[in-house]
């Protein structure tokens, strides 16, 4: 089946993808998606508790606000949801199609096409292949020694068991980042006992989540313009934490660890959890997090902080490094995904049948503004590598990147211009100075393991500058920094 452009994904990228080359008049396009609806990250994070931590009003795209966010920060559901209205309001669902797994896309030479196979066996062919899977698409679940001999129920919680009841069951929770800061307090009341093990205790910052008033959607409605006034607020006030990140604004650095400590101090009176739950690393090390209910539900009785590792799983137990088996009947794994070295880059394949996590294991996992890598003409990367946030919205990054694409497919479409390949000297020296200044930050000397980092230890996944720069990056397609063929 030939296309115009195949996009794999229909999560924020690919539906934001989708409706720019709809309002470019491009409709030859389709959409393709593994799963059975829309919304990528939004639609497999159903756990108990999920939402965004980016407040509502930031965390949309820039033509389509929504007035009618019902709180502060916005849940699963409402994103959900608000994701739908904008593929029926800019009329591209019939694009969308779901259950297509890409198994493979491949570059062919003689045709200047790409081809898509999804699982099946049907294939999608076109000259432009848009990659918009995201880093956050895979689960990482790590190799236990004795975890496929654990004869109780396990998943992650990004495919989490809505059927099955947690009720006085006796649950091991592993990691204690974003989801799970979530779903323990959720889960707590339920289960008869609740083991969490943690590799290292989060920075936790109040949420002050609250309820949106029906005149402020009022007037958000009638007064888009105030809208707007209260997205340009946040977005600013987040590029202040910055400097928080790239280890400069010491005073930042302090009151910022202050508030962390003191929302800590205010919640946990016992000396000794607190002492369990006080980082000892540099804040921002690891991904911030945002909870008003996480503390509270690690002091009740039912639940234990275990202050080490998973070692190992028996039939019936969770053994941590210090020793300890624990009788347990559920282990729900909070322990995020597979960012830094993507899976994806295995499915797409080049110039010379060179697999992208063959090039990436070669060279390091690396692109051009996020977006191309040499020796794959016409892939476009949506949030490829160092294109991940930790200050501010994806969706501007996620903006960023459709500008940039639709500006090169304006360019490709000119008379006598086929083919464009980024040069392997722009793209080197692009990551030299990106990594430059990634290595005396906070992601990389901060002292701690994060999923932001590689096995090598290298950042490959944020982006180490303010976002507005990123926009300027991406504003435009510029030939000259490519190899351009009829």
């Amino acid at each position: 089946m030939n296309h115009s452009v195949v996009i794999v994904g229909a999560g924020f990228s690919g539906i934001g993808m989708a409706i720019r080359l709809h309002q470019m008049g491009v409709d030859d396009f389709v959409v393709l998606d593994r799963g059975n609806d829309l919304g990528g990250t939004w639609r497999d994070n159903s756990y108990p508790g999920a939402a965004c931590d980016v407040p509502s009003n930031l965390y949309s795209f820039s033509f389509a606000l929504n007035p009618e966010w019902s709180r502060s920060f916005p849940s699963q559901s409402e994103i959900w949801d608000y994701m739908r209205q904008c593929v029926d309001r800019f009329e591209v669902a019939d694009r969308l199609r779901y259950g297509c797994e890409v198994e493979e896309a491949r570059w062919d030479e003689g045709t200047q096409h790409w081809t898509a196979r999804v699982k099946g066996g049907e294939e999608f062919r076109a000259p432009v292949l848009v990659w918009a899977t995201g880093s956050l698409s895979e689960p990482s679940i790590p190799a236990f020694p004795g975890l496929d001999q654990f004869r109780g129920k396990v998943f992650h919680s990004a495919r989490w068991e809505h059927g099955f009841s947690l009720a006085g069951k006796r649950v091991c929770v592993v990691g204690t980042g974003a989801s799970a800061v979530q779903f323990v307090p959720q889960i707590q009341p339920q289960v008869e006992h609740l083991y969490l093990h943690q590799r290292t205790p989060p920075w936790v910052f109040p949420r002050r989540d609250r309820s949106v008033s029906r005149l402020r959607r009022l007037v958000y409605r009638r007064v888009p313009a105030s809208q707007r006034l209260a997205r340009l607020r946040i977005y600013m006030t987040f590029e202040l934490l910055l400097s928080v990140f790239l280890g400069r604004g010491e005073r930042r650095t302090r009151a910022v660890k202050k508030a962390a400590r003191d929302h800590l101090h205010k919640q946990v009176a016992d000396q000794a959890l607190r002492d369990t739950l006080t980082p000892h690393y540099e804040v921002g090390c690891k991904r911030i997090l945002l909870s008003d209910d996480f503390y509270p539900s690690l002091t009740q009785s039912n639940v234990e902080v275990v202050n080490s590792p998973v070692a190992s799983f028996t039939a019936h137990e969770v053994v941590g490094q210090d020793g300890i088996a624990r009788p347990i009947d559920v282990v729900i794994m909070g322990t995020g995904f597979e960012a830094a070295e993507p899976p994806y880059a295995q499915h797409i394949v080049g110039r010379h049948s060179i697999r992208l996590s063959e090039s990436w294991k070669a060279h390091g996992v690396e692109a051009y503004a996020g977006s191309t890598v040499a020796g794959f003409p016409n892939l476009f990367m949506m949030i490829g590598p160092n294109s991940t946030l930790a200050h501010n919205s994806m969706i501007y990054m996620i903006e960023s990147h459709i500008n940039y694409i639709a500006s090169a497919l304006e360019f490709l479409a000119r008379p006598g211009v086929g083919v464009v390949e980024v040069k392997p000297g722009i793209q080197r020296r692009f990551n030299e100075k990106l990594q430059s200044r990634l290595a005396h930050s906070v992601w990389v000397e901060g002292g701690c393991a994060s999923w932001y980092l590689d096995h090598r230890g290298c950042n490959t996944t944020l982006w180490p500058d303010h976002t507005w720069r990123f926009r300027r990056l991406t504003r435009r397609f510029h030939p000259g920094e490519y190899t351009v063929t009829a």
